[in-house]
């Protein structure tokens, strides 16, 4: 890793979600939020997957597409601040595989 080197990105949320290992993580912290809805003793196997399907979409929902603008500053003037963050992923390209991505897993869950 290169201390003080400034990235090439003009707004790197247009990349995050392609980076190294965020879908592994992305499925572990799903898999997580089950394991950890499971130790709870009185809920049943079906009312896990159901809370971990509504506590994902109600996360991914705020994640992805209330909040806007980005969580750091960035020298595109502004233009970040009105897009949400599946505006600005990709830079806005349609069928990218993380969009499908991102777009198949609760469909899956």
């Amino acid at each position: 890793m290169n201390v003080g080197v400034a990235h090439s990105e003009v707004n790197p949320n247009t990349r995050v979600m392609n980076s190294r290992g965020i879908w592994l993580t992305y499925a572990l912290g799903v898999g997580l939020l089950h394991i950890v809805l499971l130790s709870i003793p009185f809920f049943s196997v079906p009312v896990a997957w159901t809370l971990t399907n509504v506590i994902h979409n109600l996360g991914m929902y705020v994640f992805m597409h209330a909040v806007k603008g980005t969580p750091f500053e960035t020298p595109d003037q502004g233009k970040a601040r009105l897009l949400t963050h599946w505006e600005q992923l990709d830079y806005g390209v349609q069928f990218t595989s993380s969009r499908k991505f991102f777009t198949i897993s609760p469909i899956i869950l």
